[in-house]
């Protein structure tokens, strides 16, 4: 069996070199076999790994370019300088759905497609292969003797009422630069006031922004952060050292993100692209889901406070340029406060 090909440096190619930034970029199967699957892609690449092994022992035959990008980044590459991609993967659904409605994603139809439910497909052109909760991660060593709060308004009064503990040691998103990060807070604020409670609190202890999940469960491992709030449970959950998290579900209610693929208007192998979509619908949704489809936290029985965000046009509404420019002012005004 052919063995996997993976370059963790960040690799650019002549046409992209001076064009949206790579984070990171991978080859996997068959290298230079001439059938090549082009994927870029939000998702780390040891994060959506599983996935690319059982396609490859499937169709061994075939290569896989692996980019992964930040969603505004793959924004740029598809929207705006129409990059050739076969297939684009993303946790931003706002993103998706507007490449999707303006016309940058093809309709694909299968049985694989139309065996979804109703919620995990738009349009035939967005297909959600996941559901991903944003979680709040704690350092269980760290929170020594201290209550570990349940929901917001527990963690509100936990904060005020320890800030010298807290301070500067509470990470979140920089929603000015994370796709991911608006789409969860603009959900946040759709489901209940307390989210702008939240972020004056976060503001006053000195809140640290980063980009991504990944990012801030490291600082939490390092002991850089004490707490981080609205990262992906699936990325924490599937850590060998998770033992050293506490993964909190929000008992008010828990934001569901749902990961989705679509076929860009202009992808080079379209036979391919369909291929891989109906092998990742088929192990996600049926009984061999891979791990990247289970989070490991459960889900089944939060069902009541799951507030699991809709795939549509409805996703539109704080990509509006007026809205979203008053959305981060307030944000700003909130959680920088020095």
């Amino acid at each position: 069996m052919r063995q996997f090909a993976l370059s963790i440096a960040l690799i650019f190619t002549a046409g992209w070199s001076a064009a949206f930034e790579i984070e990171n970029r991978a080859r996997f199967g068959a290298l230079d076999s001439g059938q090549v699957l082009r994927i870029i892609s939000t998702a780390d690449i040891r994060f959506f790994e599983p996935m690319i092994a059982s396609f490859l022992a499937e169709y061994p035959d075939t290569e896989i370019d692996y980019i992964v990008a930040s969603s505004t980044e793959m924004m740029r590459a598809i929207y705006d300088e129409e990059h050739a991609f076969d297939l684009a993967i993303s946790s931003a659904m706002d993103l998706q759905t507007k490449l999707a409605n303006d016309g940058k994603a093809q309709r694909y139809v299968s049985d694989a497609t139309q065996s979804l439910p109703d919620w995990a497909i738009w349009n035939d052109m967005l297909f959600a292969f996941s559901q991903e909760p944003a979680a709040i991660v704690v350092s269980k060593e760290a929170f020594g003797d201290l209550p570990i709060p349940k929901d917001r308004h527990e963690l509100i009064n936990l904060l005020r009422q320890h800030p010298d503990r807290f301070r500067d040691r509470v990470g979140t998103y920089d929603v000015r630069q994370s796709g991911l990060g608006y789409l969860f807070a603009t959900q946040d604020t759709r489901a209940s006031d307390t989210y702008w409670r939240l972020t004056e609190v976060f503001g006053a202890l000195e809140a640290r922004l980063y980009c991504c999940s990944s990012d801030m469960i490291d600082a939490v491992k390092t002991g850089e952060l004490l707490i981080a709030y609205n990262v992906l449970g699936s990325y924490a959950v599937n850590r060998e050292d998770r033992s050293d998290f506490e993964i909190i579900l929000p008992s008010d209610f828990t934001t569901v993100m749902l990961r989705t693929a679509m076929i860009p208007h202009n992808a080079p192998s379209q036979e391919l692209s369909a291929i891989f979509v109906d092998h990742l619908l088929q192990r996600s949704h049926g009984q061999d889901a891979q791990p990247l489809t289970q989070s490991g936290l459960d889900l089944i029985q939060m069902e009541t406070s799951l507030n699991r965000i809709r795939i549509g046009p409805g996703l539109l509404v704080f990509l509006d340029q007026l809205k979203k420019r008053a959305f981060l002012s307030e944000w700003e005004s909130a959680i920088l406060q020095n």
